[in-house]
This record gives structure tokens, C-alpha cells and sequence, in this order.
């Protein structure tokens, strides 16, 4: 049996529930205003000053009145769609996804790079430590003027996360090829994979709002090669900038997918109660 026809069996059962609760509550109050007030016992007075009851106190019937009342209010009351919703729930689950892993590898990363700025050692380890960027033409830039930033449309902004996180995982993993520990060749490991799995989540928000991901044109695939000898000060720049963007790109991607959560993010479901008056 489906999910939408156990669906519908319950509603009909709840159905003949209410109706027959209806139908009894209303016998039973028609018969208790048609059943005679009992006389006192005798030999005993009615106590003085105490009114009989009234048609619509709820000291004279039972609880099939109240009952009866219950299910006349949950009769009427509409479908909520928010409580009955069983399609397609759209791309709001993706994109939370996307940024809450967003945010794991912001925190994943800072304990990377201290690890990797202390294998480097003096003067990339030092706080304060900011070079010019040399040799690093090659990294996509997160930078970005607001203005610009904030005139993006999704798929521009979709595309440019997925294409920058392609190229910076490529060289991440000839980072780890180059590493001289078996720790800090795991760190990269593991990070590579969370990475991955950042671009998969990329991809599958892309499929949600109906975006194609981007092809890269002949030639420009991200490969890895080693790059041209030169010196260990150099070679320590690029590692060092290499981080520097990821942490930028990151952050940038914090921002881009919680603006992109708020945009699709439905409006409350107001949900308004209805009643109509039958007979009372």
C-alpha cells in the first residue's frame, strides 16, 4: 500500500470516527433535555438558592457533549500544508547541507593549516606573517568587490564555487604528494575527502534549482604537475597561499550558500481556523 492511500484510509477512519462521536454526543443531549427533573426524596426539601441547570452547562451532560464539541472544532479545522507535505521537498535540504559542510571545513581547516604552517616553519608559522602572492597566479581568487558579489545570480554564483573548489582540490592533492610526514599526509587525506564531498553537495544543489554543472573548456581541466624547480622559499610560498585561498574560498562559500538558504527559504504556513455554526 502506498503512502498516499494509507494516508487517505486514515483520514476516512477518522472520518466515521467523528461523525459517530457527532451523532452520539447529540443523542445523548437530546435525551437529556427531554428526561424529566428528578423530584427531591421525600421528606427532603430542595436545597434553596441553587438554580437547575441550563441547557449549555456542561454540570448537566457528560462527556459525549464535550466530545461532540471536540470533533466538531477538528472537522473543520483545515490541512496544514506544512504538517502534510509528501513531495518533493526542493532544494532547501542541499543547500542547508552544503553549508553546514561549509562550515565543517572551515573549522577542519584551521586545525590543517596549523599543523602545515608549523611543518613550514619560520616565517610562515608566525602570526603576522602576510607576503605578497607570488607564483600563485594559478589559484582561482575568492576575493571579490561586495558590490560585485552582491549582483551575482545563483547559477554565477553556484559555478564559480564549484570550479574553484575543483582546481584547489587538484592542487591540494599535490600538496599531500609532497608532504614529508605520514601525519600530516592523513591530514591531507582525510581533508581531500571532506573536500570532495563539498563538491558533490555543490553539484547536487546545481541539479535541484536545474543548473548544469560547468564544463571545462579543452585544456583547462585542473591537473597537478610539479611545478618548475626553483627555491624551498618559493615552494613554501605557494603552499602557503595555496591555504590562504582555501580559507578565503571558504569562508566566501559560508556566505554565498546561508544568502542562498535565506532566498529559498518558504514563508510560514498560516494556518487559520474555521468554524461554522450547525444548528447551535
Amino acid at each position: 500500500m502506498s503512502h498516499t492511500e494509507k494516508k487517505k484510509k486514515i483520514r476516512n477512519r477518522a472520518k466515521k470516527t467523528c461523525e459517530w462521536a457527532w451523532r452520539m454526543g447529540l443523542l445523548k443531549l437530546r435525551r437529556s433535555r427531554a428526561r424529566p427533573p428528578t423530584p427531591p426524596a421525600s421528606g427532603r426539601a430542595a436545597a434553596p438558592g441553587r438554580p437547575g441547570p441550563g441547557p449549555m452547562d456542561l454540570r448537566a451532560g457528560d462527556s459525549w457533549g464535550m466530545l461532540a464539541c471536540l470533533c466538531a472544532v477538528l472537522w473543520h479545522l483545515p490541512a496544514v500544508p506544512a504538517l502534510n507535505r509528501t513531495g518533493d521537498p526542493g532544494p532547501g535540504p542541499s543547500i542547508q547541507k552544503t553549508y553546514d559542510l561549509t562550515r565543517y571545513l572551515e573549522h577542519q581547516l584551521r586545525s590543517l593549516a596549523g599543523t602545515y604552517l608549523n611543518y613550514l616553519g619560520p616565517p610562515f608559522n608566525e602570526p603576522d606573517f602576510n607576503p605578497p602572492r607570488l607564483g600563485a597566479e594559478t589559484l582561482p581568487r575568492a576575493t571579490v568587490n561586495l558590490d560585485v558579489w552582491r549582483s551575482l545570480n545563483d547559477k554565477l554564483r553556484l559555478t564559480q564555487n564549484y570550479e574553484a573548489y575543483s582546481h584547489l582540490l587538484c592542487y591540494l592533492r599535490g600538496l599531500n604528494r609532497q608532504a614529508a610526514t605520514a601525519e600530516l599526509r592523513r591530514s591531507l587525506a582525510h581533508f581531500c575527502t571532506s573536500l570532495q564531498g563539498l563538491l558533490g553537495s555543490i553539484a547536487g544543489v546545481m541539479a535541484a534549482l536545474g543548473y548544469p554543472l560547468p564544463q571545462p573548456l579543452p585544456g583547462t581541466e585542473p591537473t597537478w604537475a610539479p611545478g618548475p624547480a626553483h627555491s624551498d622559499f618559493l615552494q613554501k610560498m605557494d603552499d602557503f597561499w595555496l591555504l590562504k585561498e582555501l580559507q578565503t574560498w571558504l569562508w566566501r562559500s559560508a556566505k554565498d550558500f546561508n544568502r542562498l538558504k535565506k532566498k529559498m527559504q518558504p514563508p510560514a504556513a498560516a494556518v487559520t481556523l474555521h468554524l461554522e455554526a450547525h444548528g447551535f
